[in-house]
């Protein structure tokens, strides 16, 4: 039976891709889970005007996270910390405080973006990537500084 995905399945499919699929895998599983419908004319028609909105909505999303990391890339955070020794910190800078202090500059972004590989616990500057989107890459610019 060829059926239209309507939602991307692991192993299977992309959504939107027609493709055969055995008639029980689609009448139990694909069907009542509204992930496909039968491969038909109407149908395709309607798969080609959703592909359009879709496309438009993932193209305004780009250009969203876009002007989301030139905001970023033009901010410059700087952290005060307390320090023990020679640069050392008391404590380390994580995810959550980059978060916080880009929120504290009016920027939004879920602390998975933030692709920091561990906490951050000497006095220097430092650039950490943030992956706002799966095409689109900003670096935050930390200054972590002495009070």
């Amino acid at each position: 039976m060829e059926v239209i995905l309507l939602k991307d399945i692991e192993n299977v499919g992309k959504a939107g891709s027609t493709l055969k699929v055995k008639d029980g895998y689609a009448r139990n599983y694909l069907f009542p889970h509204n992930l496909a419908v039968v491969s038909s004319s109407g149908n395709i028609k309607n798969l080609e005007q959703k592909k359009q909105q879709m496309d438009l909505q993932r193209e305004k999303i780009k250009k969203a996270a876009e002007s989301l990391k030139t905001k970023i890339e033009a901010l410059s955070l700087t952290i005060p910390v307390l320090t023990k020794e020679k640069d050392k910190m008391y404590g380390s800078i994580t995810v959550v405080e980059l978060v916080k202090a880009l929120k504290d500059e009016n920027i939004e972004i879920d602390k998975n973006c933030v692709q920091l590989e561990e906490p951050i616990k000497t006095v220097g500057i430092y650039e950490i990537p943030a992956q706002i989107h799966p095409e689109v890459t900003a670096k935050i610019k930390v200054w972590v500084v002495e009070k």
